[in-house]
């Protein structure tokens, strides 16, 4: 009896001892799947992240391709740009080629707007109208003053440049610093400018008793004065500069008036898409020192 007793209790010390071992064995293999579900779950969050990330950056991209699918533009892949090329140092010929501080610009916009710039060379008082009836050019830049009566027809960039008005005559005139004012303000004289820009205004409203004698381009103008059909020639003062540094040494300037004219690129009203990118690359231009850059270069 005493036997039977031990061997009962060596039994259930037996059984204890292998439940004990399930209960680990449990214990491990619920430790082991927790660990397994955590890590699935981390998975699971570090590839939402990552879609929700992939998702955001084909949204920006739809975005930014929505954009700028707003831009009109007369040839796809082309940004076509408008100029009169006889307005040295902004705009001229060389070889057949377009150069100058304008060009220069209108490169670089196009550049920042992933396009390739196309030329269109219009006489300077037909730029406005092309952009505003659009289906010529995307664009016009070629020594643009803005003021409130073109800001009627067209939208402006932002700024790009300032400059002032010049009278230069030939050097053996009877017209000098002087006199400039008298003398020029007189009935038969004879003041050339291009027809439709600033130039041709300030003589209109300040020498109202001379002759506003309008020429398609400057270099007719400045051509005028030398042969004698003109006594005088007016234009903003960069491209008076350049004319008598390049190609007439024989005239002088003889009056410069501080107009402060603000120079900027004209776009269609109806295309404000493009008049935005165009002042985000301008803005872009001069924060890198590009324009500062291409103005020493040409003035």
């Amino acid at each position: 009896m005493k036997m039977s007793k031990y061997l009962v209790v060596a039994a259930m010390a037996v059984m204890v001892a292998a439940l004990a071992l399930v209960g680990c064995s449990s214990g491990a293999a619920s430790s082991s799947a927790s660990a397994s579900s955590a890590s699935a779950s981390s998975a699971s969050a570090a590839s939402d992240s990552a879609a929700s990330a992939s998702a955001a950056s084909a949204s920006a991209a739809a975005d930014s391709a929505a954009a700028a699918g707003d831009i009109k533009l007369v040839t796809d892949g082309k940004l076509t740009i408008a100029t009169s090329p006889d307005y040295p140092p902004f705009e001229n010929l060389e070889n057949g080629e377009y150069v100058g501080l304008d060009i220069e610009i209108a490169k670089a916009v196009a550049a920042e707007l992933g396009l390739e710039p196309e030329f269109k060379t219009l006489q300077f008082d037909a730029i406005l109208p092309a952009i505003a009836a659009g289906g010529q050019a995307d664009m016009g830049i070629s020594g643009i003053t803005v003021d409130p009566e073109r800001a009627k027809q067209v939208d402006f960039s932002t700024t790009y440049y300032i400059d002032d008005q010049a009278i230069a005559v030939m050097k053996d005139s009877t017209v000098t610093a002087d006199n400039a004012d008298e003398a020029l303000n007189a009935e038969g004289v004879k003041i050339a400018v291009q027809s439709g820009t600033t130039g041709e205004t300030y003589v209109q409203e300040n020498y109202p008793n001379a002759t506003a004698q309008p020429y398609g381009n400057s270099t007719d103008a400045f051509a005028a004065m030398q042969s004698g059909q003109a006594d005088a020639v007016c234009t903003n003062k960069a491209v008076v500069d350049k004319m008598l540094a390049d190609a007439y040494q024989d005239a002088t300037v003889v009056k410069s008036i501080a107009t402060g004219e603000e120079y900027a690129i004209a776009v269609s009203k109806d295309n404000q898409a493009l008049t935005a990118a165009t002042d985000d690359a301008l803005a872009k231009l001069a924060a890198d020192g590009t324009i500062d850059q291409l103005i020493g270069q040409y003035m």
